[in-house]
């Protein structure tokens, strides 16, 4: 058994080697013809359109940010989008207050007096406005 197992085993992994060999042959760098030891141009950045809010497309639609957050802290301790938006500064601040939605827990429907847990990462629903072009052809239609 053995006598027919290794030739059998040896033959299977040339062929794997030959096919990976050719297959490889095909294939083209993301980078392009550049060497490796070169570096392409930077990506071109989006910038942030900060010229007031944009309007939503259908009804609940999370709003978009009309400002850089690039340098926020949201993690488990911190939010920094709640020194603005949050109940107790949004007047003072000038800045949208956080919808009521996201101070009623989920599961008793009791409101609360700070964010639910839920709610906290703003950033899963609510990203910043760009002057990006779109990168597939847009259908949506109510």
């Amino acid at each position: 058994m053995k006598r027919v197992l290794i030739p059998v085993i040896a033959v299977f992994a040339v062929a794997i080697l030959l096919m990976a060999n050719a297959i490889a042959g095909n294939v083209t760098s993301l980078r392009g013809q550049v060497d490796l030891k070169e570096t392409n141009s930077a990506a071109t950045i989006n910038h942030v359109v900060e010229d007031g809010r944009v309007p939503q497309n259908y009804r609940q639609q999370p709003p978009l940010i009309p400002h850089k957050i690039e340098k926020y802290q949201i993690n488990l301790k911190v939010n920094q989008c709640m020194r603005c938006h949050n109940w107790q500064y949004a007047a003072k601040e000038g800045a949208p207050k956080i919808s009521e939605t996201h101070y009623k827990d989920h599961r008793t429907g009791q409101p609360l007096d700070d964010v639910v847990p839920g709610r906290w990462f703003c950033t899963q629903c609510h990203v910043p406005q760009v002057d990006a072009k779109p990168l597939v052809e847009n259908t949506f239609s109510e």
